[in-house]
């Protein structure tokens, strides 16, 4: 039998006033229901606690004290914007789980809530995993806590009622993040049901710009709330008295052990952002355009069936919708408002010949990933930047196909030509849109074979798509960003 239970209380007696009933330790304690476990032979607690109540009784050992002393951090710096990308899961979860809540409550269906649910981005699954915490004050193993086997209906169970004190502080060992995303959560939560106005930056909630609220808005923030005072719990990992040294150690080992999910694979079992659903919705089930995807990182030129890597395909769009290298940050109603444009897009891009091919990077240079974040960079700068312009938007989407997308086309050359032969190409003026070959920088777009025919672009493509994007602009007759600039 577990020693715990040796040290279970036992019924107080002998005790004749109020002195003695108050003497008795500390009558503050909180009960707990735990199952108690041995994680590679040392005991730990796992509870499950509202979500409010855990941040109520944890805290975070990262902070230095005023005599600058750092004998009890046991935490990293806080990544402010990791802490953010947490606090907008987690107020998604909230709401999903306020779905939930009237649902399963038989309660009035609160429509505001699938609102909320919609602008946030919908997924099909939404789970925290256990923050793992450590009582520091309550003896090795956890041997000043008390408590007793619960019994129901006669039966004793596998849980225990344990007592914890005021004292003992849940300190945050992994999870320091989740927990401060929940406390932005919170004070989101507490700002916009007092002042019935959304936060004009930084808010956690895609608003529209829609600064009052109103009073069903109020209403839906304020079932979030009470779920996450009640009925959305936190499942906590809690170690027994450990030292600080055994607490950053086990901080070490959760943080540094696990290995990272591949690139390719997070991108194709991630269905909360935006952007990869349209992926999945638009480019790859819908029929119309049916892009095939591989999850392989790279694909020999020499096995190209005409498929494109998943990685690729999401940096592309990347740049489609968000003018970025990666589509971390990717909002739902942002890429709901570009889908259209985008979609107009790929259905003229698959239309190059040869491309989605077999051979296709043989046949055509729209075949290497590099060309095609070119393409969706001028879509994004005509269709959605600070300088967007509809008509310039339109000329571009309707002249792609009548660009020579081929490899014997000089101009993706350009740079190993020698004066005479850019005028025998008829691409002398084309060096007023290309930046200047005096600034030092990488004109280096790649390498002409001259055996196989075919033009390998180089793999730097934040120096490479721009340039491409340059001799676009010059070939379809459209603002010259060298002007632009001095503009």
């Amino acid at each position: 039998m577990d020693d715990f239970e040796e040290r279970l209380p036992r019924p107080l007696t002998g005790l004749s006033n109020l002195d003695d009933l108050m003497g008795d330790g500390d009558t503050s304690g909180k009960p707990f229901k735990v199952f108690i476990g041995h994680n590679l032979g040392n005991r730990i607690f796992v509870f499950t606690i509202p979500m409010y109540e855990f941040f109520s009784l944890s805290e975070v050992a990262n902070e230095r004290g005023d005599d600058d002393d750092d004998s009890l951090v046991a935490q990293r710096p806080l990544d402010e914007n990791h802490a953010h990308s947490l606090a907008v899961y987690i107020l998604k979860g909230l709401v999903s789980s306020a779905i939930q809540w009237k649902e399963r409550g038989k309660k009035p269906k609160l429509s505001i809530l699938e609102t909320f649910r919609d602008r946030l981005g919908k997924q099909s699954y939404l789970s925290l995993q256990p923050i793992v915490v450590n009582i520091r004050d309550c003896g090795p193993e956890g041997r000043s806590i008390v408590g007793e086997r619960m019994v129901v209906n006669g039966v004793e169970t596998a849980a225990y009622k344990i007592i914890l004190q005021q004292k003992d502080i849940l300190w945050v060992v992994d999870g320091q993040h989740r927990r401060y995303g929940m406390q932005k959560v919170f004070e989101f939560l507490d700002e916009v049901t007092r002042s019935r106005k959304y936060p004009k930056k930084k808010s956690l909630y895609p608003h529209l710009g829609e600064i009052e609220l109103t009073s069903e808005e109020i209403q839906g923030w304020q079932v979030c709330m009470e779920v996450a005072r009640s009925f959305c719990t936190v499942t906590i990992e809690g170690h027994l008295g450990l030292g600080i040294e055994e607490e950053r150690q086990l901080f070490y080992d959760l943080n540094s052990l696990g290995k990272k999910v591949q690139a390719a694979l997070a991108l194709q079992f991630d269905s909360s952002n935006p952007v990869n659903q349209y992926i999945k919705e638009v480019l790859i089930d819908d029929g119309d355009i049916g892009l095939e995807i591989i999850d392989k990182d790279k694909i020999d030129w020499d096995d190209d069936k005409g498929e494109m890597t998943r990685k690729d395909l999401v940096a592309i769009n990347a740049i489609l919708f968000l003018n970025k290298t990666n589509i971390r940050q990717a909002k739902p109603l942002e890429v709901e408002e570009k889908e259209e444009i985008a979609t107009r897009f790929w259905k003229t891009i698959i239309q190059i010949p040869g491309f989605g091919k077999s051979g296709a990077k043989a046949t055509t240079v729209a075949g290497q990933p590099v060309v095609l974040k070119a393409l969706a960079k001028l879509t994004y700068q005509f269709g959605f930047s600070r300088s967007a312009d509809p008509e310039i938007l339109e000329k571009f989407l309707n002249e792609i196909l009548t660009i020579d997308f081929s490899h014997s086309n000089p101009m993706w050359r350009y740079y190993d030509l020698t004066e005479s032969e850019r005028q025998q190409f008829n691409l002398s003026n084309l060096s007023s849109y290309l930046p200047s070959e005096t600034e030092g920088a990488n004109r280096d777009l790649g390498k002409y074979d001259k055996n196989a025919g075919v033009m390998r672009f180089g793999a730097k493509h934040n120096d490479i798509s721009p340039i491409i994007g340059d001799m676009i602009r010059w070939k379809l007759g459209l603002p010259n960003r060298n002007e632009e600039k001095e503009s």
